[in-house]
């Protein structure tokens, strides 16, 4: 019955354990004191205000602001590259157990048997602690010092080091990436991934390019070509949620925190490929979705800047509009924006946030960074808000890649006006990072206060593509759809209406999941039991 689940998944969700011990001692009071005679009635303070004020008096207190941040639910991440996402640490570990080497100059992990010249066994990173440390510090942003490298280009260099240790165990990774994101109070996880890659490769090798997008579409599909990939990219699902499962004993008594985020794939598509390599995994990615309810969407991944990206990025969304006419249910999330002046020439800087929206069809976009430079940022920012465009903001990989950060950061621009954001981590195993740090930075850097916070959390899962009816009437104020809107927000026991909802409808039951988080928060913040 949806009152047991979700009471439980409250619990869960919230880290109700974890959660009221965080404050003690630190009650803020809900109203001015009892009026005397004479005096007029007070009215209570609302929750969200008072935990606001909580909030403002701590903004000096560095571990009272960490438990608040880590207790704070944070709904999901929708801007995730399951690679970049696990910990180097982890890598490392894989990379040993597998047998690989890694190249002393380079710090790139090869395959071994036995190690080539001029490269160590993998396994000595696990005991050696020199080398540890000097893998570490290239497979990820630590101690990172801008100077004969940018942040940009040792970035995005840790992909092809730390690449040959981060394919086979996919379900291991996503174990750790979930249990990093249940231990910090969230529920909903996309992440990124590039399936069948191999036979995507092969098949766009065998077939070419033809400008002629319909033609080339059906000689991918002639002989259930992609239908073949799909059935591959489908058992790779299968595969990794299977070791995912058995990692974090889903199935077990003692089952990992991670178990209970719902997880959901993103098929990327390289950029910096090929037309025919970027079409044939477009429409592969076109096609899982349509088929796999576990492959949601379609990305563009790699650099922006990339001279393949630059060159062909106009055909690349022709090619996501003439998708978008045959799959209009499959959804589109598009990493655009992401440069800044001297990255680029000045004329790659005024469109590509712009074409991804009109021309690509995005439901969403990644990062977002270079508006104040397209034609008519303002004409853009109506755009996005009225047709609901999303921007997934992470606050960490900007500052490191393109050293964008604070007022500098269009983040705000989009707040002030009304274009949906959502806090992300993008490579937090890259960037030493995780999303309380994105909540926190943001929370300090902008001056946020909690129901700013809260309503980011909304949009996360709001803007999830999730299926069914959402719970909210109304996506800019958050407003209960009339089934709920007699119910008080994360009420254990909704009415039969609001219950018939969530129980058909996946996204409002995790968003009414999130509601019980917030509500179950609030009360451990102001010192009240639940």
């Amino acid at each position: 019955m949806i009152r047991t689940r979700h009471a439980a998944a409250a619990a869960l969700a919230a880290g109700t354990a974890l959660l009221l011990p965080l404050f003690p001692g630190r009650a803020v009071p809900a109203a001015a004191a009892v009026p005397q005679a004479g005096q007029a009635l007070v009215r209570p303070v609302p929750p969200a205000d008072r935990v606001s004020a909580y909030l403002d008096r701590i903004r000096d207190r560095p571990q009272e602001l960490r438990a608040f941040f880590e207790a704070l639910p944070k709904g999901g991440d929708l801007h995730n590259h399951l690679s970049g996402a696990a910990s180097t640490e982890l890598l490392i570990q894989l990379a040993a157990e597998d047998g690989l080497c890694i190249d002393t100059a380079t710090s790139t992990a090869v395959v071994g048997g036995p190690c080539p010249a001029g490269s160590r066994p993998a396994a000595d990173a696990v005991t050696d602690p020199a080398f540890r440390q000097q893998v570490i510090r290239a497979w990820s942003m630590q101690d990172f010092v801008p100077g004969a490298e940018s942040g940009h280009d040792h970035f995005f260099a840790t992909f092809g080091k730390f690449g040959e240790a981060s394919w086979r165990h996919p379900g291991r990774m996503l174990a750790e990436v979930t249990d990093t994101l249940a231990r910090q109070n969230q529920s909903y996880l996309e992440t990124m991934s590039t399936p069948a890659s191999g036979g995507a490769a092969a098949l766009a090798a065998k077939v070419g390019f033809d400008s002629d997008l319909a033609a080339l579409r059906a000689r991918l599909l002639a002989d259930d070509q992609i239908g073949a990939l799909v059935r591959t990219a489908s058992g790779e699902a299968d595969a990794a949620l299977t070791e995912f499962r058995a990692t974090s004993h889903c199935d077990g008594d003692d089952p990992a925190p991670g178990c209970a985020v719902t997880v959901r794939f993103i098929s990327q598509a390289s950029r910096a490929s090929t037309p025919a390599r970027v079409f044939t995994q477009l429409l592969l990615g076109m096609e899982l979705a349509r088929h796999d309810p576990r492959y949601v969407a379609v990305n563009l991944v790699q650099p922006e800047d990339a001279p393949a990206s630059l060159e062909n990025y106009r055909l690349q969304m022709q090619m996501l509009d003439y998708l978008h006419g045959e799959y209009p249910e499959v959804h589109i999330t598009l990493h655009a924006g992401e440069l800044v002046p001297g990255l680029v020439k000045p004329e790659d800087l005024r469109f590509h946030i712009r074409e991804a929206v009109l021309t690509g069809h995005a439901d969403r976009i990644g990062h977002g960074v270079d508006l104040a430079h397209e034609d008519d940022p303002e004409g853009l920012l109506r755009t996005m808000a009225a047709r609901h465009v999303l921007v997934e903001v992470p606050l960490t990989s900007n500052e490191q890649i393109l050293g964008v950060s604070g007022p500098e950061h269009p983040f705000p621009r989009y707040l002030a006006a009304g274009v949906p954001v959502a806090l992300a981590t993008d490579d937090p195993g890259v960037s030493r990072g995780d999303i309380t740090t994105e909540y926190q930075r943001a929370a300090l850097t902008y001056g946020l206060d909690y129901r700013v916070l809260r309503d980011l959390a909304r949009a996360s899962l709001e803007y999830a593509f999730l299926p069914g009816r959402s719970l909210w009437a109304d996506r800019d104020g958050y407003r209960p759809a009339a089934e709920c809107a007699h119910d008080p927000l994360g009420e254990d026991e909704p009415s039969a209406a609001c219950a018939a909802l969530l129980d058909d409808n996946p996204k409002a039951e995790l968003e009414w999941r999130e509601e019980c988080a917030f509500r179950t928060f609030e009360q451990a913040v102001l010192g009240r039991q639940s």
